[in-house]
């Protein structure tokens, strides 16, 4: 399986983002996404994400499910943690366990999902009155809940500590190990393995 991206023309308003752009992100691999502010990394992961739509070119998972898009087979996070405030911790993952697998809720998803991401003591409490760290490992542990091959991530380490930082890197890392696909924007080094780098800036693209 591979995530496929081809002569991408992406705009945003009326000025142009991103102009003929082309890469692939193979099986078991994480591409780290890199260039100033406003050069695009966004931009191009809510294209992805099926957000946007490219003015040219064309997205596809080769070996993915063909009835299925692209952004059906992924989990987005942008810079909203998605997490509903009158909720608690648990009832927050479960609602993403609910609403994102197809098999059937999974107590046992969810719970693994909150250990992994430091918040099984705080299962109970409400989100409203959770750190913005916590929020953030909140809106993190989605990724757990239920399976998609393909992770985008938008500054996915904002509001986290080292800590947490480090807990993020070992979820990603364990994806793709067991052949899942990462496409991040990040501004901080992250010790990925499997890592390759696409910069943006280098590309050119327009601010």
């Amino acid at each position: 399986m591979q995530l496929i991206a081809e002569d991408l023309v992406i705009d945003r308003g009326a000025r142009r983002v991103i102009e003929g752009l082309s890469f692939a992100v193979r099986q078991g691999e994480a591409l780290v996404l890199t260039g100033a502010n406003g050069i695009g990394k966004t931009t191009l992961l809510r294209t992805l994400a099926g957000f946007i739509q490219p003015f040219r070119g064309s997205i596809k998972l080769d070996g993915g499910d063909p009835e299925l898009s692209v952004a059906e087979q992924a989990h987005a996070v942008g810079h909203a943690n998605a997490v509903k405030a009158s909720l608690t911790v648990f009832e927050n993952a479960t609602f993403w366990n609910s609403y994102l697998e197809t098999g059937g809720q999974s107590s046992a998803r969810i719970q693994a999902a909150l250990q992994h991401f430091g918040l099984e003591d705080l299962a109970e409490f409400p989100a409203a009155y959770l750190s913005a760290g916590q929020k953030r490992r909140l809106g993190l542990a989605r990724l757990l809940v239920a399976h998609r091959p393909l992770w985008l991530l938008d500054e996915p380490t904002a509001s986290l500590d080292a800590a947490s930082s480090e807990r993020l890197v070992a979820a990603i890392n364990a994806h793709t190990g067991k052949g899942g696909m990462a496409v991040v924007a990040t501004h901080l080094p992250l010790a990925l393995d499997r890592a390759r780098t696409l910069d943006l800036s280098a590309l050119k693209v327009a601010a």
